[in-house]
């Protein structure tokens, strides 16, 4: 019992000399601080006093000196009075002329404004010597974590701790969404916490891998098929029958396309996961933009009717390829989903410190369940799944990859039966 007491003694002594130390060492840098402050004003307070001298007798110059104005060289220089409001300097000069300066007057103008300055700069000198106590309390919250730090170094390990959360990580597996770490211990709660909303995350974008996968499989698998339906068929009449080799030549030429444009899109989309899609940022008038995207659509696409409400001064900061890729994205998307002989309205925004694009159409619309996922690589509503003019349902992923680049924002309002309108911002630069 002595030795364990001892031990204890030692211990507790040992600790407040440690926090005696410490409090020495941070009482130390307070008045180093201090003293640093207190140099730095003193110089300061001295250079003033210079200045301000110096002023005086330039004004004191200006004053009685310069309007003298006398031809020949002065031969004498005297001081007269005999207190200070009496003193005056008599200049005389090798003409004979004698001229008289009051110098009494100049001082007791002057002398009472300099010693207020000097005076106020004594006082606030002895004062900053006396602020080592202000520095040590800011430094307070310093010690004090340094303090802690030094307490939870002391604490003893215990490894078993250690050993739950390591089983706990062994058992966890990204593919299993019910996955929760949980130890029962309360002294590893914050990391549990922090370990949970890290697997989260990881079984999300796991999700989002599968299925981007699963989804790639099949929109790969439609055109193979169709081609290697034709090409069979092809192999077994097409040789005799000019009809049916017309067909299934046309049919693998347009699967072949589609199937094209689908893996340049899944490249742009893995360029973009991966960092390597260089933009070639440049200073961009989205007027001009706008008119070309809307001069080619309306030359293309005879089936709808195009309006265009442009906004001077609207420039940004952007890649002009990719700009124009997204633009043309959101009208194509515009066109696919309305009925022909309806209008389509592109619109340039300028408001404050934003500038974008406005993309509107009187087209079918979307649900609410719909705007929630249209971003989402491979998402298609029902209808638009069985429609010819399905798509690949990558190009909204890949419009909002750009905007995204961009610092920009999209903003979607749409309404079953009404149509769809999609806003994109950019911060003017």
């Amino acid at each position: 019992m002595s030795k364990k007491k001892d031990r204890k003694q030692h211990t507790a002594s040992a600790r407040s000399e440690a926090a005696n130390t410490q409090r020495s060492y941070y009482r130390s840098i307070a008045r180093g601080i201090n003293m640093s402050v207190w140099m730095d004003k003193f110089a300061s307070y001295i250079l003033m006093d210079i200045l301000m001298a110096a002023a005086a007798c330039s004004m004191f110059i200006l004053r009685y000196i310069v309007p003298l104005q006398i031809g020949s060289d002065p031969e004498d220089v005297r001081l007269l009075g005999h207190g200070v409001s009496e003193l005056a300097l008599e200049i005389l000069w090798e003409s004979g002329a004698v001229s008289k300066i009051p110098l009494g007057d100049w001082i007791v103008l002057v002398l009472p404004v300099i010693l207020c300055v000097i005076g106020v700069q004594f006082i606030s000198l002895v004062a900053s010597l006396f602020r080592t106590g202000r520095y040590r309390r800011q430094l307070r919250p310093l010690e004090t974590v340094t303090r802690r730090a030094q307490a939870l170094s002391q604490v003893p390990l215990d490894m078993s701790h250690f050993e739950n959360l390591e089983q706990a990580l062994r058992s966890a597996s990204p593919g299993d969404g019910s996955v929760h770490i949980e130890t029962g211990d309360r002294e590893l709660e914050g990391i549990e916490n922090a370990l949970n909303a890290l697997l989260l995350r990881m079984q999300e974008s796991y999700r989002q891998q599968t299925r981007f996968v699963s989804d790639a499989s099949h929109e790969l698998r439609t055109p193979i098929a169709v081609i290697q339906g034709y090409a069979d068929l092809l192999a077994r009449w097409g040789k005799d029958d000019p009809a049916v080799l017309e067909e299934g030549i046309t049919s693998i030429q347009n699967e072949s396309q589609h199937m094209k444009e689908l893996v340049e899109q899944l490249l742009f989309l893995a360029r973009g996961d991966s960092g390597r899609n260089t933009l070639h940022i440049e200073s961009l008038d989205l007027n001009e933009v706008m008119r070309e995207v809307y001069e080619e659509s309306a030359l293309i696409d005879t089936d709808h009717i195009y309006h265009l409400a442009q906004k001077p001064g609207a420039r940004i900061a952007a890649d002009r390829a990719m700009i124009k890729q997204s633009i043309r994205i959101f009208l194509q998307n515009a066109a696919k989903y309305s009925p022909a002989g309806s209008d389509i309205y592109l619109s340039v925004i300028l408001d404050g410190s934003i500038a974008g694009y406005r993309v509107q159409d009187e087209g079918q619309g979307m649900s609410q369940e719909d705007l929630g996922h249209i971003f989402e690589r491979f998402y298609r509503s029902d209808k638009a799944r069985n429609s010819k003019s399905g798509g690949s349902g990558l190009g909204l992923s890949i419009a909002k990859w750009i905007v995204d680049a961009h610092g920009g924002a999209i903003d979607v309002v749409s309404s079953p039966g009404l149509g769809s309108r999609f806003t994109v911002t950019f911060p003017v630069k």
